[in-house]
């Protein structure tokens, strides 16, 4: 495995320090959220404490607060390779953004209109689309992964695709099963006729560079909670898209983005600490090359979070108690995210992740609003699954641990 700097990372991270039963807890909850720096922690309580306001004053704290939100969304724009910062919205939550969007594109749609969406994605990217294609009396076509890999195959988006087909919602990787998506190829696919791109990157934001130039999207949000930052949602679109598009708003809110699709007053606390994330990452750059790009970060994570995943499937497979949904072939672990569902044999998911829990492993069980997934599965009335996810700041040694306490379950 390539040098990393683990000891460093987990320095960083005060909730690792936790104990339970004696045993140093193992953090494998962060396809639900990941845990946060110091430096985040401490850009939270310091905004409270100098910077508190609302924009638009003509004073020291509200010229505080905007300097803060100014570097926050070149730091995001940075962060997606966006080409203005102004392209970056913030909001609520993925959710929150992904249900205003879809109300907005709703309004171009005629009835013949077609959406497809994907039984791989979570929720969050599939009920939006329905619910506001069925106002329209617009149709919504279903992109179902292959159930041998937990994997999308563009041969079959070919065949749901036409020349009525205004949006494709898809995700970067599956927050269940960790499969990779081809968002590139599936960006061409809908150029050929004339539909948008809205890709969930919520999943696959702590685990690798995103870049929506290269994607091709339209579209693309995450939510900085899941990339060692706290509860905010993050929506890029292009800046002429934002310009053009009416937005629902308040009369007196800006008539330029992002501030038109920015409703009510934003946290402001969030977006400092969401920028404190960013500049760990900087810092996690610096150790690892000559830079401190967040590309060069994000590069440093996804190749050490390969050879954890590496390491997992290779042992995994000797348990012969326990199912793994998904790819599970270790050559093949660049198509996918070190998340892992699993199931053991006669023991529901909700049993056996408490067991682990007892075990200082801390892991997720049931659907993760994955709910076609699951259901296609044939495991919602069983529980669903048991969902193992590392991040970049767990070790080797946890893996060996995890494993163990797998056999012992």
């Amino acid at each position: 495995m390539e040098s990393f700097p683990i000891a460093w990372v987990r320095e960083q991270f005060p909730a690792l320090k936790l104990s339970i039963d004696r045993m140093p807890a193992i953090f494998l909850d962060g396809p639900g959220g990941t845990q946060v720096p110091e430096s985040v922690i401490r850009a939270v309580s310091d905004y409270y404490r100098t910077s508190n306001s609302n924009l638009g004053g003509q004073f020291l704290t509200s010229r505080n607060t905007l300097a803060i939100v100014q570097r926050a969304r070149a730091a995001l724009a940075e962060f997606f390779n966006a080409s203005h910062a102004e392209e970056i919205v913030f909001g609520q939550n993925m959710t929150s953004l992904t249900f205003c969007l879809s109300r907005v594109l709703a309004k171009s749609w005629a009835p013949a209109s077609e959406l497809i969406v994907t039984s791989l994605d979570h929720d969050a990217n599939v009920s939006p689309w329905r619910l506001a294609a069925a106002e329209k009396g617009a149709t919504v076509k279903t992109w179902e992964f292959r159930k041998e890999n937990c994997s999308l195959d563009l041969e079959d988006l070919r065949r749901l695709i036409s020349d009525r087909t205004v949006l494709i919602a898809v995700t970067l990787a599956s927050n269940a099963v960790g499969s990779l998506v081809d968002v590139q190829s599936v960006a061409k696919l809908a150029k050929e006729v004339g539909a948008k791109l809205f890709v969930d990157a919520v999943h696959f934001a702590p685990h690798g560079k995103i870049d929506v130039q290269m994607l091709g999207c339209d579209f693309l949000a995450c939510s900085a909670y899941k990339f060692f930052g706290p509860h905010i949602g993050v929506l890029w679109a292009r800046r002429e898209w934002l310009t053009q598009t009416e937005s629902f708003k308040v009369r007196p809110a800006s008539d330029e983005p992002p501030g038109k699709w920015e409703t009510g007053t934003q946290s402001f606390e969030s977006i400092a600490g969401t920028l404190a994330a960013l500049d760990y990452l900087r810092n996690l750059a610096s150790r690892t090359s000559a830079t401190t790009s967040l590309n060069a970060a994000m590069d440093s994570i996804r190749r050490y979070e390969l050879g954890l995943s590496e390491q997992f499937l290779s042992s995994i497979a000797r348990n012969r108690r326990v199912k793994v949904y998904g790819i599970s072939d270790p050559k093949q672990v660049a198509k996918r995210t070190p998340t892992f569902a699993l199931r053991l044999e006669g023991m529901h998911p909700d049993v056996a992740a408490q067991k682990l829990g007892e075990r200082g492993v801390l892991v997720w069980s049931g659907h993760f609003y994955a709910v076609d997934l699951i259901e296609r599965l044939g495991l919602s009335e069983q529980g669903g699954v048991i969902r193992v996810g590392f991040v970049h700041y767990n070790t080797v040694e946890e893996v060996d641990r995890t494993l163990e306490a797998l056999e012992v379950l």
